[in-house]
């Protein structure tokens, strides 16, 4: 059986499991307690209604884009992909009657769209299998899910934390989290992923919750 944090969390569950993680990362550390006290409650156990295909569609979507822009994308695709329905309608099924164009035309990049229908078509045949993932740990997951073209550390890392709300990841890739993290500690320029990793160490066993207020610290600002 997988351990209790390899599985998805209920809501009211995960709900106050963020809310212990941040309370006790703020004791921890004055720099993220003057974070919660500018950004306010944790968001990560506000639960985003997508299927697990949903979830990484919208990841994939997501990937090198800026937040309202690939908002807009997203929402265009699920039009096309659910014949206007919503997120949570998005199935494998639904992207493979989509045509390359319709997809194109919805505001994604040619490698977007490949990526996103290697995952339909690979969900679909259940050579990607996705109705097992709370049973997973983060890294074989990360294995699993990076077998898709497109797919890597970064989007597989989204999902495990805003789809199955996994409250120790740390994205050591993602430029939003080292941005925040050097505004946040004072640093004269932003970690690289390797010394961000080691950084991270500090917020065991709730680096999800310190990644959500570093990207916080970006479009905050902190007294």
């Amino acid at each position: 059986m997988a351990p209790r944090s390899a599985r998805r969390r209920q809501p009211d569950a995960l709900a106050a499991a963020v809310a212990a993680a941040t309370e006790e990362l703020a004791g921890r550390h004055p720099e993220l307690a003057r974070l919660v006290a500018a950004a306010g409650p944790c968001g990560l156990a506000v639960r985003r209604e997508l299927t697990h295909f949903g979830s990484l569609c919208r990841s994939i979507t997501f990937q090198q884009l800026a937040g309202k822009a690939a908002a807009t994308i997203f929402g265009r695709f699920v039009a096309v992909a659910t014949n206007g329905g919503e997120p949570i309608d998005l199935t494998p099924e639904g992207v493979l009657a989509c045509s390359e164009e319709s997809l194109r035309a919805a505001g994604l990049s040619a490698a977007k769209t490949r990526s996103i229908r290697a995952l339909a078509e690979r969900a679909a045949s259940g050579e990607l299998p996705l109705d097992d993932v709370e049973s997973l740990g983060d890294e074989e997951l990360i294995e699993r899910l990076s077998a898709v073209p497109g797919i890597g550390r970064w989007t597989a890392e989204m999902f495990l934390i805003f789809q199955l709300g996994r409250l120790d990841v740390w994205p050591v890739g993602d430029l939003g989290v080292r941005k925040g993290y050097a505004n946040a500690w004072g640093l004269p320029e932003q970690p690289t992923p390797k010394e961000l990793a080691a950084y991270g160490d500090a917020f065991r066993p709730y680096r999800s919750v310190a990644a959500w207020y570093c990207w916080r610290a970006v479009d905050t600002v902190v007294p």
